[in-house]
């Protein structure tokens, strides 16, 4: 059966009842049931028996499935239960091969001491196609309640370290170099507490050295748990649709958002205040990316926040940003209202020289893409690009742009998975368990690529965090997924076509964070300039690839490489031959051309 034998379709308006039917979750307001043609909804059907072969799933094959994914009870009763976590990849011991870093939550009887604690995984990419997971002996394991994966190299010293985030005190593992971390959270300052989820890291004041930012999403007492008609929260803040369910984020406490400066002796500085960017408000952030979106060669700084408006913060250059939330038109979609936003993907998807962001959405609401315009400005074209009534049945997280068949275009992909555990009970054309979304970049205009049978977009997952990257070193990118109490999966790239690549590491000078977070790369080859920036942070409280991946469509060679190093240098290079990475640091140009 094809994708078009759809026998309802959505609405394509969107209501403004949702404020008073949709309690605590902002969304478009109910909308129809879309089914395919065995009555299915479409979030768990829509299969077609042939197509384009794009991804399939071998984490079993490649070793990840010994390990599972924990986060409270079956029920879901609590809003603490429901929001899932993040997976991260680095090369942690620098041998050019990508390894892969899950978050675990927990449970209530390990928060009370009574049970072990669920343990985060590190697994080890074995350069065979498996992975071993080395989490107890790098000392990663967390063993805290935990949202969050961020990957930066804040000493310089050319080693990756990571930020996990929790519901309770946030730990900043540091690189030791020979295999194994250190917690150091305390002692530079960064363990907070409450509950922190996307973290990004990114040199905001140009000093060379990679800072920290670490939104927060609701006040959240164990002792006292959001129940119906408590003290806490009121029962208005509990349904959906008419139908009981667990409470919040509405109705609950926001956290406040924090900005920590590197003081580049291994501590942090609460600056938020003084930046402008600590979120008096308490609104409820879920994920957080600095990225440079006005061109200027300053990081700004975006925050997908739960079911009120998105923050975009415009870095002034002095140590502060200004507030361009709503005047830039990320704060709200095309129809003025605010989303449950989950994820944000960054990227040059129109090959315009300009970052466009794409967020992920609750259920019964599409997910907006904003094209960047210039000058900080965005414009929500979803609907004028035919991508956004499919996606109101999903309920989105991780998400990103990658170039999957390296044609020059980035693509852009959207794992799903609903919060609710009885969804699957009603008749609301919705599924715990969905399958994902891929859309291919047609030059500027996108086309969902049908679910076939028997491969990964048929695959039905509970997604949360979401990762893009090379992880077999072949010039094609793969997708990781850290499921909702599930094991993780592991999408292989297994695209046809022979299209040309190049990858880039990048590596920063004195005067630029050493693992060049920050930096943006145009590339020309053929007829197509590209853009690529080295972003820490994004999709949903996950962390990609940290290389640059290029498709190169039929060019057989790349004229231009311009870097604009963070520390406002401009190198241009030019590769001998493609169809593989490559080395550039500042300064030196290519060293191992």
């Amino acid at each position: 059966m094809a994708l078009a034998a759809i026998l309802i379709s959505p609405l394509s308006g969107q209501s403004d009842r949702a404020h008073a039917s949709q309690g605590a979750v902002s969304t478009g307001g109910a909308h129809t049931p879309v089914l395919d043609a065995e009555k299915r909804p479409i979030t768990a059907g829509g299969f077609v028996d042939s197509g384009p072969i794009v991804f399939q799933d071998v984490a079993k094959e490649a070793g990840l499935t010994t390990w599972r994914h924990i986060m409270g009870t079956p029920q879901k009763t609590f809003i603490l239960e429901t929001v899932g976590s993040g997976v991260a990849l680095l090369d942690y011991d620098n041998d050019g091969w990508l390894d892969i870093y899950f978050v675990n939550g927990s449970t209530y009887e390990a928060e009370s001491g009574k049970a072990q604690a669920p343990h985060a995984a590190l697994f080890h990419n074995n350069h065979d196609g498996t992975f071993t997971d080395v989490a107890g002996k790098a000392g990663v394991t967390n063993d805290r309640w935990g949202f969050g994966a961020v990957i930066g190299d804040y000493d310089n010293d050319g080693w990756p370290d990571l930020y996990v985030t929790n519901f309770g005190k946030n730990r900043l593992y540091h690189n030791n170099r020979n295999g194994t971390f250190s917690d150091v959270a305390e002692k530079a300052g960064v363990a907070l507490g409450g509950w922190s989820t996307g973290a990004t890291f990114g040199d905001y004041d140009g000093d060379g050295l990679l800072d920290l930012f670490v939104p927060g999403y609701v006040r959240y007492d164990l002792a006292h748990p959001p129940v119906p008609g408590s003290t806490v929260v009121g029962f208005n803040y509990c349904q959906f649709r008419g139908v009981n369910v667990m409470c919040g984020p509405r109705g609950l406490k926001g956290e406040g958002d924090h900005l920590f400066h590197n003081n580049g002796d291994g501590t942090f500085t609460d600056v938020s205040g003084k930046a402008g960017v600590g979120d008096p408000k308490g609104y409820y952030g879920l994920t957080s990316v600095f990225a440079d979106v006005n061109n200027d060669g300053k990081p700004d700084l975006m925050v997908a926040n739960d079911s009120t408006a998105n923050y975009l913060y415009i870095n002034k250059g002095d140590g502060t940003f200004e507030d361009a939330s709503f005047a830039s038109g990320y704060a709200f979609n095309e129809n003025a209202r605010e989303t449950a936003s989950m994820g944000i993907a960054v990227g040059d998807c129109f090959n315009t020289g300009r970052l466009s962001l794409y967020n992920t959405v609750f259920s019964d609401d599409y997910n907006p893409l904003y094209r960047n315009e210039g000058d900080a400005t965005f414009t929500d074209v979803s609907y004028e690009l035919g991508i956004a009534a499919v996606t109101i049945p999903f309920l989105g997280w991780g998400t990103g742009f990658l170039d999957y068949n390296n044609d020059g275009w980035k693509d852009l992909f959207v794992g799903n998975g609903h919060v609710y555990a009885d969804v699957d009970k009603m008749n609301w054309g919705t599924t715990y368990a969905q399958r994902p979304l891929l859309f291919h970049n047609r030059q500027g205009k996108f086309e969902l690529l049908p679910p076939v049978k028997g491969t990964a977009l048929a695959g039905l997952y509970t997604a949360r965090g979401v990762a893009f990257g090379d992880l077999f070193n072949r010039g094609k990118v793969e997708v990781v997924i850290n499921q909702m109490d599930r094991a993780p999966v592991l999408l292989r790239n297994a695209s046809a076509g022979q299209h040309h690549w190049i990858g880039l590491k990048l590596v920063g000078g004195p005067k630029s964070p050493r693992d060049a977070v920050g930096a943006t790369v145009y590339l020309t080859a053929g007829k197509l300039r590209q853009r690529g920036d080295v972003i820490s942070g994004g999709s949903y409280a996950s962390s990609n690839d940290p290389r640059l991946h290029f498709g190169l469509g039929d060019a057989a060679a790349v004229e231009r490489i311009e870097i604009r190093w963070p520390s406002g240098a401009v190198e241009t290079v030019s590769p001998r031959d493609v169809d593989r990475y490559i080395r550039i640091e500042e300064g030196k140009g290519i060293v191992n051309d």
